[in-house]
């Protein structure tokens, strides 16, 4: 197993590196924000440890990076921040877990373990297929109908949350805070919008329409024709 360690302080980066490798894992390890997203770009891993108070990019802010890069990799946030809002960040910026410094080894181990098992599971497969629709989690491909069609990564992301929720009525705060997590400034207006551009790329030129306003409520993910489209 590959892991990417983003961790400036020395004495925790050899601690964690010396622990992991005796446990057969291959350790590389990035001492500032800016060669660890350069990594993480570039290279495969199966987990990225992260630390959050990180020289050049913090942790967070790289996290966000990473995600809007389409890097799918697990992110495990290390960090002596340890309030409830510290984690609730961190964790609405893209982040699998987060463990709290300081901590003890086997925790961390079991928190990878867990992460890994996870990732696992969900990409024995990956192509989500839908009343014609065509979701491919590895190559971010959509097809409606055979039809390739050309998303943003907001739009994919939007996208990929309303296909891993299919059938369940979601808010628009619970949409922002899913799609846009900490970086939206409560502008539910911008749940509207990307489902807008959404619809008129997936649903507007094909039957069955997939994605319906419900009124007072928020949408849903579903096949049916849209009766009260916004």
């Amino acid at each position: 197993m590959n892991v990417l360690l983003i961790e400036d302080e020395v004495n925790v980066s050899a601690f964690i590196k010396k622990g992991l490798e005796e446990e057969s894992f291959h350790v590389e390890v990035a001492f500032d924000g800016y060669t660890g997203k350069k990594l993480a770009i570039q290279e495969t891993y199966d987990i990225i440890i992260l630390d959050i108070i990180l020289p050049q990019i913090n942790g967070l802010e790289l996290c966000r990076m990473l995600r809007e890069e389409k890097i799918e990799t697990p992110i495990l946030i290390l960090s002596a921040l340890g309030s409830t809002d510290n984690i609730v960040t961190g964790l609405k910026t893209g982040a699998d877990d987060y463990l709290i410094k300081p901590f003890k080894f086997k925790e961390l181990l079991a928190r990878i373990d867990a992460l890994i098992r996870r990732t696992q599971n969900r990409t024995i497969n990956p192509v989500f297929n839908f009343a014609g629709l065509e979701l491919n989690d590895f190559s971010k491909e959509v097809r409606r109908n055979g039809q390739l069609i050309k998303l943003t990564a907001r739009e994919f992301s939007l996208l990929q949350y309303f296909v891993n929720n299919c059938g369940i009525v979601k808010s628009r705060s619970q949409i922002l805070d899913s799609v846009w997590g900490n970086m939206h400034e409560n502008n539910s207006n911008v749940v509207d919008v990307y489902v807008n551009y959404l619809r008129n790329k997936i649903d507007k030129d094909f039957s069955p329409k997939l994605i319906h306003t419900i009124t007072g409520m928020g949408y849903v993910f579903k096949e049916g024709e849209n009766e009260n489209q916004d």
